[in-house]
């Protein structure tokens, strides 16, 4: 709602400060306090280069109004202030490589706090972008390739990662940066739309990032809650250590199954529906007269593509693993189904995600007049009479099939009423003393994966490799491994240790000495002194 550029980073660091001590409500544990110090760190920088690009627009225009932004793009290059913007709002955001808070933030935080803060806290990054694009007077094409070929390693970097890993909110930690990707990859859409003039791939890009950031705060939202469902349960992250749930969790289960089926980009549910917009946008840029840009929208929808076929395969792993099968590890408290109240709030959003998914044009009219803020001169309803006849169409697919879903199920349901049900163990070829170690873990639906990307799929073992001697191994062996992050053990860590390293140098000056620091003091104002008196403040 503030329009003058200090109240805006008085407010954007009330928001980020009442987030950290959510994310350290456990303050008691190591791993927590390191991840909110590592959010607060990350935080801050976004907020100082907001700063600087606030001073720089006061600088230039004598004013810290967000109109001034604007009035400073209107006879000035945009890209250098732009990109200062966009920095500062995409460690928000999660773009790549301001991501790295998000996988130690997640886990950390408790999982409604994990909702919140992947459904509303992380979008405000989005918000503040798109706010500064509003200003944008020209650079359009420029900004929005830069911005596609980002949102899609991004991407492709975020559901990578989702898929390798074994900690369930981790997981969905880099599932919002996958998110994040898509989410840019309209932004950038509709950015070459406006450059190019072609306005419905302008409708078409940003009406896929409105919606889709709807989209993923409701279904990540319901992920998250799901995923403290069965942290309240069985007090494990580590979904190695779990499996059989369905039996004993069934609503949480299918309220998982929908979230899959949503953050994967399947129908009836509203996932598809932006993703079916980003694709749309992709096909019609390809008429472009430009060739490269041809090739860069051919290139995004393979990448988009790839990206939701390894979407798929994280969550097919992470249900079969968690819900599917026999229970690997037996709890002190025996998991059962989380209690009504907990329930509520999974069947409305799952509620209002088919609701999405069956009337998808509705929804796009709300849309249209943010949409038009990009561009006061754009025309909705040539785009919307293109558009309208096959969102309705698929809105009705997506309705038959939840139809015919249930149909199945209530003759499913007659059919085995009257008959006993017997359940047996899963028939395993004819072997008949199963161990539940035996079954597939999570790394195993996602080790050839993990070989073929290892450069930013970085894996740490810790065992003892057995000899050829070693046919009946008579010790006991231990297996551990684990996958680090990227960016975070490649490019950040180096850089923190040469940092501290040079710090080192300067150790003495904080030598706990009161006289000493009293002296610092006198010779801070005589520097002052002498520098008032030379002209030089």
């Amino acid at each position: 709602m503030v329009q003058n550029g200090l109240a805006f980073l008085l407010v954007w660091e009330i928001m980020s400060i009442s987030c950290l001590l959510l994310i350290i409500f456990e303050h008691q544990k190591s791993e927590t306090l390191r991840a909110g110090l590592i959010y607060l760190v990350q935080m801050h920088m976004g907020v100082a280069l907001l700063s600087v690009g606030f001073i720089w627009v006061y600088i230039a225009e004598g004013s810290f109004d967000f109109a001034a932004i604007g009035t400073y793009f209107s006879h000035n290059s945009p890209i250098i202030l732009f990109l200062i913007f966009f920095i500062g709002f995409g460690f928000k955001a999660g773009f790549l490589p301001l991501h790295t808070w998000l996988p130690h933030a997640h886990p950390a935080s408790p999982s409604h706090i994990s909702g919140i803060m992947s459904g509303v806290i992380v979008k405000m990054g989005i918000y503040g972008i798109l706010r500064i694009i509003t200003y944008l007077d020209s650079e359009w094409l420029r900004i929005g390739i830069a911005m596609l070929i980002l949102s899609l390693l991004t991407s492709f970097y975020g559901i990578l990662n989702a898929a390798v890993h074994r900690d369930y909110k981790k997981m969905l930690a880099f599932c919002t940066i996958e998110n994040i990707g898509i989410i840019g990859m309209g932004i950038g859409l509709g950015l070459i739309g406006k450059g190019t003039g072609n306005d419905y791939l302008f409708y078409l890009g940003f009406s896929a990032a409105l919606l889709h950031t709807l989209n993923h705060s409701l279904y990540k939202a319901l992920l998250f809650f799901t995923a403290g469902n069965i942290y309240q349960q069985t007090h494990t992250r580590n979904m190695e250590q779990l499996g059989g749930l369905i039996k004993v969790m069934p609503v949480t289960a299918i309220a998982f199954l929908c979230g899959s089926l949503a953050i994967g980009g399947l129908p009836p549910f509203n996932g598809f529906i932006s993703e079916f917009l980003i694709y749309t946008g992709l096909l019609d840029g390809m008429k472009s007269p430009n060739v490269e840009l041809n090739v860069l929208m051919i290139l995004s929808i393979a990448v988009l593509a790839i990206v939701g076929g390894i979407s798929m395969l994280t969550f097919t792993k992470s249900f079969g693993t968690i819900f599917l099968g026999s229970p690997r590890k037996s709890f002190d408290h025996p998991p059962k189904e989380v209690s009504v109240i907990m329930q509520i709030p999974i069947g409305i959003m799952i509620g209002i995600m088919l609701l999405i998914g069956i009337f998808p044009n509705y929804l796009l009219l709300i849309i249209q007049p943010v949409v038009q803020v990009f561009n006061s001169a754009y025309l909705p309803s040539p785009a919307l009479a293109v558009l309208d006849p096959t969102l309705m169409m698929v809105g009705r697919i997506s309705f038959l099939l939840i139809v015919l879903v249930a149909l199945l199920y209530f003759i499913r349901s007659r059919r085995t009423k009257a008959t006993e049900v017997i359940y047996g163990p899963t028939w395993g070829c004819a072997y008949i003393v199963p161990n539940p170690r035996m079954q597939y873990t999570g790394k195993s639906f996602t080790k050839t994966l993990a070989k073929m990307f290892s450069v930013f799929t970085d894996e740490k073992k810790e065992y003892r490799e057995l000899q050829d001697t070693d046919v009946f191994p008579t010790t006991e062996t231990h297996y551990i491994s684990h996958y680090n992050e990227f960016f975070e053990t490649r490019i950040i860590d180096p850089l923190d240790k040469r940092l501290l390293r040079l710090m080192n140098y300067f150790s003495f000056i904080h030598n706990g000495r009161t006289q000493m620091y009293i002296l610092y003091g006198l010779l801070f104002i005589l520097v002052f002194i002498a520098a008032t008196f030379l002209n030089l403040i």
